[in-house]
């Protein structure tokens, strides 16, 4: 029987690095934490994806990225370059890159799903800017399909969302 991921968090993060939903599933942990990995994660998948344009290649799940502590941290860029980065926690077992790789799709359906929703930028200005960070604001009414989403994958994986 595979070893069951347990998600800590996870984060998505805009083209212009802004960060759209940051979700933690760790209770009694300091959520600045997560924070701090998502952000220190942005230098190591700069790297990355400069060696992948060096090598030509255009695969978009970015492997671990680091070990923290008790986390694991991988990441994804979708072709649009919104960033997923998740951490899971450290186990003795060997975590395979097709479960991790099965959970960045997930996620990155979900997004996809709900950037989709055409009703969704009713008040957003049409200037062409393509940050869609002010748009994907976490606290929005707006997107609470796409938290709704995003805490069912973590619910799959075992872990429980912590609302602030």
């Amino acid at each position: 029987m595979p070893p069951q991921l347990r998600l800590n968090a996870l984060a998505f993060v805009s083209p212009q690095n802004h960060p759209i939903l940051i979700r933690t599933f760790v209770h009694g942990q300091d959520e600045l934490k997560y924070h701090y990995i998502a952000h220190t994660s942005l230098d190591v998948i700069d790297e990355r994806i400069t060696a992948a344009i060096a090598a030509k290649s255009t695969e978009c799940y970015l492997n671990l990225l680091y070990t923290m502590e008790d986390v694991a941290v991988y990441g994804y860029m979708t072709p649009l370059k919104v960033k997923i980065i998740i951490a899971l926690a450290l186990t003795d077992s060997v975590v395979r890159d097709a479960d991790v790789l099965t959970i960045f799709k997930a996620l990155h359906t979900a997004y996809r799903q709900s950037v989709a929703n055409p009703f969704l930028r009713l008040n957003a200005s049409i200037d062409g800017y393509n940050d869609h960070a002010a748009l994907l604001a976490a606290g929005s009414p707006k997107w609470k399909t796409f938290r709704k989403r995003v805490d069912e994958i973590g619910k799959a994986l075992g872990s429980v969302p912590v609302t602030a």
